[in-house]
């Protein structure tokens, strides 16, 4: 893959596989079977199916997954130009699936069969009932064989039923967007839903497909369709977190919505805003681009005007103007639309040029989209930054749906410190407030707590406080924030990726061969350290020993059986089998490596070489020492770097962040401090939140606005504001300012905790800082969090004055210091958190 997957793309492809792998089981049964990813909007779906098809077609040795060389994938949607989409972003995303590789099926497809080793993509309108696909050639209008004329008279059906049938060939069909055309309801039931269940069921002597893969954000719909279809068995559901989703940072963290707080027409008025927040955030990502050294090209933010399905020439026309004079660095040529009509549009003396919606992200030229209902199907921009809806506000569903379309990173993944450039901004001219708070309430998960952006309504940015001593910016720096660490993480690949880093950032010259010498060097070491046992494998691989048995009738109806040894030596075919298996042990480079030094030493050569490589692989202990070594290595070499490494572009920083992650045990990361911090400063009734002094971040008055607070974190607030020097508001979001907690949660799974505040006060005359969390006892995740907090207070204590957890309880308002051993121990033989803060090691706050 081109892309690195986040750590939950790579567990979803993982999981995902790992049912295919089932899937095949039961088909060599007789029994079809259903396999379902649902992941929220923005996840990165196809990103995971190119890396799952890319594994299907050549195998996947992180995952110990071998090819199969019967695979062939029919990409099913019910819009083309989301399949059109998917085999752009496939070919982004995978360096090994070419466009030979991703067919799309014409109307004129005159293959006999799918073949293994290809990807085709086909949408519903292509199987209705007037298509060629379902008539076949020359079963009607002549015209047929003029339009296709090396098309023979069989319809799609019949391809999919050759494919199925084929004994070479393993269907795979991906359903994108599964839920639609999976009604069950016969009211609902119209030809493209049939047409779906008539794929996935069989239809027109075609059997049903042997494996379903549904991929959507909502799939109820396809498990009750697969359910209810016979002999078809359903695997384990394949969930995508959503918290996991906005904490890499593929989601834009805010969504700001701006609307008129009077009755009356504002159109020109607020988009003359949106204007000035597009021209805004425009300056914002040059400033950016520049600052982190200026390679490539800046982001060019977007903004889209949505109109209604039959917008006036007027509105057209102001809207066109409107834009042209608030930004007259702009052109008409860099307005586009996305309308139906796919055809030019003429507007007084202008002509605006029609996009396709899938190449919108990609026309860096076009600054401003006007777009219909349209852009909510089948459209990925991330650059799209600002939104203008002249829709009424009744139409909450679909500027919701536009949303989701508009959440994504430009970048894919978030900027540290400034909250501008993680946010979009949304203008409703026709919206009321109520209609607004019903979008935010959808966006933000009604009823339960949120996981997707924070939706704001009146908003200011606040930078870093004036007032705020230089003292306590340098203890804000020396905090250690921890990493989350991922799964799957091989110490080798891990050291060998840090040397290929550093070398790309001229850190290290050579840094990946050398890294890979250090390695080869052990092995040389670990080679002549147990040589006995070397020499026992070697043995052990040349020769195969067996035993004949012979067996026959004897007296009295009783068998006589003899038996003879015998060995064969191995050839050279076993030989490599075994150096394959040493590559997925060792790494395929560092194996490689060290057989080509080995192949120096011995005058057998080439075969020689991979003998010795399989056999000290198979040597016990040879392996985890090695992976030991690979690990210490990493730790200096990260050690000695870091300096230099936190000078480097975010882009590149990230880099060394993840491969930290990669350890399976929580790491020191860096905490970089907050530039810009965007705070809502009235509610969603218009009223002025209330504010408070002190805080790193303040306005010009040395203000910070504390509308996010509940009652409970008020009260810590309070408690704490009059004995400190300065607080920080610690972001819950996984952001690079953020100063974050590892921990893992009922289920083993590490996650992250960022305590709610930091207070800096003096100690005896220097800045200490002290870790105050207001810490809910309801909560499932109480006690694990309350475990990882303890965890750290157990390594860092020492940099703290204090790292307390408060709750609510009965009692009163309850503290647990974790800086007290008896507390700690407490905290880990407990079996509820609420037990704890009513207990002796707690004491009132």
């Amino acid at each position: 893959m081109r892309f690195d997957l986040k750590d939950y793309q790579a567990d979803a492809v993982a999981q995902v596989l790992d049912r295919l792998d089932k899937a095949r089981q039961v088909l060599g049964l007789g029994m079809t079977s259903s396999v379902a990813l649902t992941a929220p909007t923005g996840a990165g779906k196809t990103v995971m199916a190119a890396a799952v098809i890319e594994s299907l077609l050549f195998g996947n040795a992180d995952l110990d997954v071998a090819p199969d060389p019967t695979a062939v994938v029919l990409w099913f949607t019910s819009d083309p130009s989301l399949n059109e989409q998917t085999r752009h972003r496939i070919m982004q995303a995978s360096d090994r699936i070419g466009s030979g590789r991703l067919r799309v099926v014409e109307s004129t497809f005159a293959e006999e069969r799918l073949r293994p080793g290809h990807v085709y993509f086909l949408n519903s309108q292509k199987l209705g009932r007037n298509s060629l696909l379902v008539r076949g050639a020359g079963a009607g209008d002549p015209s047929d064989m003029l339009a296709a004329p090396d098309l023979r008279a069989r319809t799609f059906w019949e391809v999919l039923a050759a494919t199925i049938a084929h004994e070479g060939t393993t269907l795979y069909v991906f359903l994108d967007e599964a839920h639609v055309g999976m009604n069950t309801s016969k009211r609902d039931l119209g030809e493209k839903s049939t047409i779906v269940r008539q794929l996935v069921n069989g239809e027109a002597g075609a059997p049903p497909v042997p494996i379903v893969l549904g991929i959507s954000a909502t799939l109820d719909r396809f498990k009750v369709a697969m359910a209810a279809a016979t002999d078809r068995i359903p695997m384990p559901e394949v969930t995508v977190d959503a918290t996991r989703v906005q904490e890499s940072g593929l989601l834009k963290d805010d969504i700001l919505l701006s609307f008129p707080a009077e009755t009356g027409r504002f159109d020109t008025v607020l988009l003359r805003h949106a204007v000035a927040r597009t021209k805004e955030s425009s300056e914002r990502w040059s400033a950016y681009h520049a600052a982190q050294g200026g390679a490539g090209d800046p982001v060019r933010p977007l903004l889209v005007v949505q109109v209604p399905n039959r917008p006036s020439t007027e509105l057209l026309a102001d809207a066109v103007r409107t834009v042209l004079d608030e930004w007259p660095e702009l052109g008409v040529e860099n307005i586009a639309h996305v309308f139906g009509e796919r055809t030019p549009l003429v507007i007084g003396a202008d002509e605006v040029a029609y996009v396709a919606p899938e190449d919108v992200a990609e026309r860096q030229r076009v600054r401003v989209l006007l777009a219909k209902d349209a852009i909510s199907t089948g459209w990925d921009c991330p650059r799209a930054e600002v939104l203008v809806s002249f829709r009424s506000a009744q139409d909450v569903t679909h500027i919701t749906q536009l949303l989701g379309r508009m959440v994504r990173t430009p970048l894919a993944r978030r900027i540290p410190g400034d909250d501008r450039l993680n946010s979009v901004e949304c203008v409703l001219p026709f919206f009321d407030r109520a209609a607004a708070e019903q979008v935010a309430r959808r966006i933000m998960g009604e009823g339960g707590e949120p996981i997707g952006p924070r939706v704001s309504f009146a908003t200011a940015d606040f930078g870093p406080n004036p007032a705020v001593p230089a003292a306590v910016w340098a203890a804000f720096d020396r905090l250690p924030s921890q990493t989350v660490p991922r799964r799957g993480a091989r110490p080798v690949g891990r050291f060998t990726a840090l040397g290929a880093a550093l070398a790309r950032d001229g850190l290290v010259p050579d840094g990946h061969r050398r890294a890979i010498g250090e390695l080869v060097a052990f092995l040389r070491g670990q080679a002549v350290e147990h040589d006995a046992a070397l020499a026992e494998q070697l043995r052990d691989l040349l020769e195969m020993s067996g035993e004949t048995l012979r067996v026959g009738p004897g007296i009295g109806g009783q068998a006589i059986a003899g038996s003879t040894t015998f060995a064969l030596r191995a050839d050279d075919r076993a030989i490599e089998a075994e150096f394959r298996v040493a590559k997925r042990l060792l790494s395929p480079q560092l194996a490689t490596a060290y057989a080509d030094v080995v192949e120096e030493t011995y005058q057998d050569g080439y075969v020689e070489a991979h003998l010795r490589t399989a056999a000290l692989a198979r040597v016990p202990g040879v392996l985890e020492a090695l992976e030991a070594r690979a690990e210490a290595l990493f730790q200096s070499w990260d050690t000695e770097h870091r300096v230099a490494i936190k000078g480097l572009p975010d882009e590149r920083r990230l880099v060394y962040q993840d491969l930290r992650a990669l350890a399976g045990e929580p790491r020191l990361a860096d905490l970089q401090r907050p530039t810009v911090r965007t705070e809502p400063v009235e509610d969603a009734a218009g009223i002025r939140l209330a504010t408070c002094p002190k805080h790193l971040l303040a306005d010009e008055a040395g203000l910070f606005p504390i509308g996010r607070l509940n009652e409970w974190e008020r009260t810590v607030l309070e408690s704490e504001i009059e004995r400190c020097v300065a607080w920080y508001r610690n972001p819950a979001r996984a952001s690079a300012d953020s100063l974050a907690i590892a921990y893992r949660d009922g289920q083993g799974e590490w996650r992250r905790m960022c305590p709610d505040f930091v207070f800096f006060g003096l100690v005896d005359g220097e800045v200490r800082p002290s870790i105050i969390d207001p810490h809910g006892t309801h909560l499932g995740d109480a006690l694990p969090k309350l475990r990882g907090l303890a965890a750290y207070a157990e390594e860092y204590g020492d940099l703290f004055h204090r790292i307390e957890a408060v709750a609510v309880t009965e009692a009163g308002i309850r503290v647990l210091d974790l800086t007290e051993q008896r507390v700690r121990d407490a905290v880990r033989a407990a079996e509820d958190a609420l037990t704890l803060y009513d207990s002796p090691v707690a004491c009132d706050y």
